[in-house]
């Protein structure tokens, strides 16, 4: 099997859907000898935040010398994104060697008269194989979706557990209440394992509270005893926060957004918590350095200058209420073109009326993907409430459009979907290497 053989294969097994349970995805790692067994796994859900507290405390777990496992979805520009080892991603004729004997698992599985696995169920096994056959030091496993009958959550010992913060989305198959959505994701607390959450809803913080108390975890609630912001530009900020009575000085991250500082907070304290339940070892530089050099791809990136594009995967109302605040930060007095494009599922009334309040232009665009809702349908939304509206379907197109028409002082952001972002980082790429 090549690389592209492995991505046929893993995208060809789209058709099972998506099934939540756990009793696929325990045959299948059976079949491959359990490789999640033994391996020291941080696991994290949430709505909004976890890819960016995931990659903060896999860069400081990095500068203290480890070998760092993540496993993240979904991926802008190339599917082995979603697999790394110490920020590499996983070399295309390992993917192609990891999926053959996946795939191999999953014939003696349907032979044996169980169900086909999905396509998250396969890419997980991919990954916990590779990691064990890897010999990482630490895994850092994000959620797919929900938490409770996630396929990540096979793993039955994790080090910890940390729930981002939780709003609205999924709910098809997670529930319309907070209370519901959140009961979800605390199904990932595991049994005297420490769980770390940090800014939530008050339904939501309870739930998790209540999970917690129920199974006898050590809870970690993440708010600052103090905060200050120093510094705060596109390009990077700098904090100084107490938690739990320990104070970090002028930390620097090259993530803007407050929630950034947030996501930070989570990591600095999984971070120490690992150190209390003597996991590893950090010394203060190490962690300066880890989060100094955090890069996540996709999160208020800028991806060219003069003018400036901007990149974020503001997809859901958590995700619109950060970017709107980041605007409100970093972007008074600049002119905005909005390349917007949705996906159908998405509350995407609520993304509008958070966002269109701070652009002067939009042009709107149609994701790479089956759920894309129609640019048309869309920009008709937006016209009730926005007069300078067009339609550009084709991405690369919409791209050179808002170009043409912002001027170099200003600012082109693109947000909606994950899905639009790669196609639209890639035409940049050439510049930023």
């Amino acid at each position: 099997m090549d690389y592209q053989e492995a991505l046929n294969y893993i995208h060809g097994t789209y058709k099972f859907g998506s099934k939540l349970g756990l009793e696929n995805i325990k045959t299948l790692l059976r079949e491959l000898g359990n490789p999640e067994k033994g391996l020291k796994v941080i696991h994290v859900a949430g709505t909004n935040g976890k890819g960016s507290t995931c990659s903060m405390i896999q860069s400081v777990l990095i500068e203290a010398g480890y070998k760092v496992g993540l496993y993240t979805s979904p991926y802008i520009e190339r599917f082995n994104e979603r697999i790394r080892i110490n920020t590499t991603n996983i070399e295309d004729q390992e993917l192609a060697s990891m999926t053959e004997q996946v795939k191999r698992a999953v014939e003696r599985m349907l032979k044996e008269g169980f169900q086909h696995p999905t396509e998250f169920e396969i890419v997980t096994a991919i990954a916990l194989l590779y990691y064990q056959e890897q010999k990482v030091d630490f895994v850092i496993l994000e959620v797919g979706l929900g938490g409770r009958l996630d396929a990540t959550n096979v793993i039955s010992d994790p080090l910890l557990t940390i729930i981002t913060p939780i709003d609205y989305d999924h709910m098809t198959y997670l529930g319309n209440t907070l209370e519901a959505i959140a009961g979800e994701k605390a199904g990932i607390i595991k049994k005297g394992r420490p769980v770390i959450t940090g800014f939530q809803h008050e339904e939501a913080l309870e739930i998790i509270k209540k999970k917690a108390l129920l199974l006898e975890t050590p809870f970690y609630h993440v708010v600052p005893e103090q905060l200050e912001i120093h510094e705060s530009h596109l390009k990077s900020q700098t904090f100084s926060v107490t938690l739990f009575q320990q104070s970090y000085h002028k930390i620097t991250i090259a993530l803007p957004g407050l929630h950034q500082v947030e996501n930070s907070m989570l990591a600095l304290t999984a971070i120490k918590v690992l150190e209390k339940e003597g996991h590893l070892k950090i010394g203060d530089q190490e962690l300066r350095k880890g989060l100094e050099n955090v890069r996540w791809i996709g999160r208020l990136e800028v991806i060219h200058e003069h003018p400036i594009v901007l990149i974020d995967g503001a997809h859901n109302l958590q995700g619109a209420k950060a970017l709107s605040k980041s605007i409100e930060m970093l972007l008074k007095k600049r002119s905005i073109t909005w390349v917007v494009g949705m996906l159908e599922d998405k509350d995407v009334d609520n993304v509008l009326n958070l966002l269109l309040p701070k652009v002067d232009q939009v042009i709107v665009t149609e994701p790479d993907c089956h759920r894309a809702m129609r640019g048309e349908i869309l920009a008709e939304k937006i016209r009730q409430n926005h007069s300078k509206v067009s339609v550009e379907p084709n991405i690369e197109k919409a791209v050179t459009k808002a170009l043409e028409t912002t001027d170099k002082s200003d600012v082109i952001l693109c947000a909606g979907s994950l899905y639009m972002l790669g196609a639209i980082r890639s035409l940049f790429q050439t510049e930023n290497n």
